[in-house]
């Protein structure tokens, strides 16, 4: 977890800049979805609290090493990047948890589907306004495009969420 959140922390600094896609999508709108992905298999197989322990592990992790290897403390966009993302994963991640936990009886793609989504848009949100908001940085684009690779993404991340339960046994 803490891995996937120092690797997207680094890439949304970095726009992609092939097809017109510049103020469009970041690089780490491909890498934050597998974070879902985790605490929904934790959620399925140890249960909310085993998640919410992995959540807050990823966050301290994932922050410390942002702040230690990816934060220019000279450059105001790197900081508010460090507490945007500590921000939005914290209550994003947790949002997941909880709607997961209340969905996990229903059918098998409602309840990663569902926590996914809604936490995908929490974080986006969170993310962009709290990260680029005021700077010059075109956020809000940045954000739709980045949001909807997110969606695709959750949609795919399904994949290996139903390959996986068969490994998993729910609690």
């Amino acid at each position: 977890m803490g891995i996937i959140v120092l690797a997207s922390n680094y890439l949304v600094q970095f726009p992609i800049k092939y097809y017109g896609l510049g103020e469009i999508l970041t690089y780490g709108a491909f890498s934050y979805p597998i974070a879902f992905l985790i605490t929904d298999l934790a959620n399925r197989s140890y249960g909310k609290m085993v998640a919410r322990k992995i959540v807050y592990i990823g966050f301290a992790i994932g922050i410390s090493f942002t702040l230690l290897f990816s934060t220019n403390f000279a450059d105001l966009i790197s900081i508010r990047i460090a507490i945007g993302s500590g921000i939005a994963f914290l209550i994003a991640q947790l949002l997941d948890v909880q709607i997961f936990d209340r969905l996990r009886k229903k059918d098998w793609f409602i309840a990663p589907l569902t926590s996914s989504l809604i936490g995908s848009t929490v974080d986006t949100f969170l993310f962009f306004s709290i990260s680029f908001y005021a700077t010059g940085v075109p956020w809000v684009t940045l954000l739709f495009g980045d949001l909807a690779v997110k969606v695709l993404v959750a949609l795919i991340m399904l994949i290996p969420f139903r390959f996986l339960l068969k490994t998993f046994k729910p609690v």
